[in-house]
């Protein structure tokens, strides 16, 4: 199929293939050709919700570019991110998508001085200057925040993920905005650190619960949080009115459906890897930031009144 041969000298070579199962030696093409036509991505966990769908999109325009796809997982873990990131670029990728554990070093160095693109999703870079695609994190936990305070909350709890998190730091940075700007004062006694842990999670809620001025309401910086405090709500036998950032499935079918700060994984993974092909192609612009906007989708969590988990409407704590 390149340019300059005849539809039939084409005709008879593509029969000889047919006929022999002949395969192209990768190898040989790209010392030939240069290019690999497959891209890398890095992440953290396969079986997370969010990386589903980021691969799901970035797989999709990675066929339309006639590219394939590798893909690596780290468990969180660093060295495995930098051992990826070196077995992919071995393997002579056209690009890299990262999206890193949140602990990255600068080891990027090498690659990105042979020419290698590389784009982050979900966190940035935090020593090279590159291309990445986030969240808007700020706006999304603003819209919580302002949707409790709407419904006559003043003490509202957060619930995070690793507070070192680039993700979880702006996130918790909009809650505390939103409080300001509604005239409500921060307070750090009132933010959860629990990484999504379910005991930690349990004597955070016990602990506030207990507070002279007790939380009314909460936000979960991410699904791994929300489900930890539904557990912790269990066991209390108390619902608060919450947000949950990240939406996951079945939050429509709890009772009461779970409000969410919906990100869109999928929109994430697409522009990325747009981005990415218009690097390899050689663009050689400035390196940019580009922010995607989440949505308040309310299911009644985020509305409904203090409920024990008989049902019973309660107007304050016991």
């Amino acid at each position: 199929d390149e340019p300059g041969v005849s539809p039939p000298v084409r005709k008879k070579v593509k029969a000889v293939i047919a006929e022999l199962g002949y395969r192209r030696n990768d190898s040989a093409r790209v010392l030939r050709m240069g290019t690999t036509h497959s891209i890398g991505f890095i992440c953290e966990d396969l079986g997370e919700p969010f990386v589903s769908q980021l691969i799901r999109a970035i797989e999709s325009v990675s066929l339309e570019n006639s590219s394939m796809l590798i893909v690596a997982a780290t468990g969180g873990n660093l060295e495995r991110e930098q051992e990826a990131v070196r077995a992919l670029a071995s393997r002579q990728v056209d690009g890299l998508i990262i999206a890193p554990t949140g602990r990255e070093q600068p080891y990027l160095g090498r690659e990105l001085g042979n020419g290698l693109p590389v784009v982050f999703v979900d966190r940035p870079s935090l020593h090279h200057q590159v291309d990445a695609v986030l969240t808007d994190n700020h706006a999304g936990a603003q819209m919580a925040t302002r949707q409790l305070v709407k419904c006559g909350h003043h003490r509202i709890a957060f619930f995070s993920n690793v507070d070192q998190l680039f993700t979880q730091v702006e996130r918790i940075e909009g809650y505390r905005q939103a409080l300001t700007a509604e005239g409500i004062a921060f307070d750090h006694a009132l933010v959860c650190s629990a990484s999504g842990n379910p005991a930690a999670t349990l004597a955070s809620l016990r602990k506030m619960l207990a507070l002279n001025e007790p939380i009314t309401a909460a936000i979960t910086g991410d699904s791994l949080c929300t489900y930890a405090l539904l557990r912790a709500f269990k066991v209390v036998g108390l619902h608060l009115p919450f947000i949950g950032f990240d939406d996951f499935p079945l939050a429509d079918l709890l009772e009461p459906g779970i409000s969410v700060i919906e990100q869109n994984p999928y929109d994430i993974g697409r522009v990325a890897t747009q981005l990415l092909f218009r690097r390899i192609g050689g663009d050689t612009s400035p390196p940019q930031t580009i922010k995607l906007g989440t949505r308040l989708i309310q299911r009644g969590s985020g509305e409904t009144g203090l409920q024990s988990t008989d049902g019973s409407l309660h107007t304050k704590l016991e």
